[in-house]
């Protein structure tokens, strides 16, 4: 048994006063939310529909960055949950004339998930964090359903990250 589980992004949609990010794992109906903050999502959200910002934001700074360098995220790993709160470690590796070398790094989870947004690398959940987390099917099917909902009345769509343009 792998102590990592693959998961992909089942949505990301608004709360009251934060967003969440739905994880799930292919064929299994549990998913995990994790709670970021508005900037946060409409960053992901301008990654995920490929919007580019008049000027880079921050996790285009960070992939231009790492393109410089040489630099590529290999994973992102949603590696401990502590009192309510995620952690996560994001893998890099940089190939040079001497070798590849591959660095651990400590990140919140919305900033990693963002950078495997943009740089399409995998994202894992810690079996030990996938045990612990609550199951949020529920929240999800009912987020969705309103924001459904919301759409059918015309109320306001998803806030685009600063400098978009609708």
């Amino acid at each position: 048994m792998s102590d990592e589980i693959p998961v992909s992004i089942r949505n990301l949609l608004p709360g009251p006063g934060n967003w969440g990010i739905f994880l799930g794992a292919e064929e299994q109906e549990k998913v995990i939310a994790i709670f970021i903050d508005p900037t946060m999502a409409a960053a992901m959200l301008m990654a995920l529909r490929k919007v580019q910002a008049p000027r880079p934001l921050t996790h285009e700074l960070i992939a231009r960055i790492f393109t410089g360098l040489g630099i590529r995220a290999l994973k992102v790993v949603i590696s401990d949950l502590d009192e309510g709160t995620y952690f996560a470690r994001l893998y890099l590796q940089q190939a040079s004339d001497l070798g590849r070398n591959v660095v651990e790094i400590d990140a919140r989870p919305s900033d990693s998930i963002a950078i495997a947004i943009q740089q399409q690398c995998p994202l894992y959940v810690a079996r030990h964090v996938w045990d612990a987390a609550d199951d949020m099917s529920d929240l999800l099917r009912q987020a969705e359903q309103r924001a459904r909902e919301q759409e059918e009345k015309g109320e306001d769509d998803p806030p685009d990250a600063p400098g978009s343009k609708p």
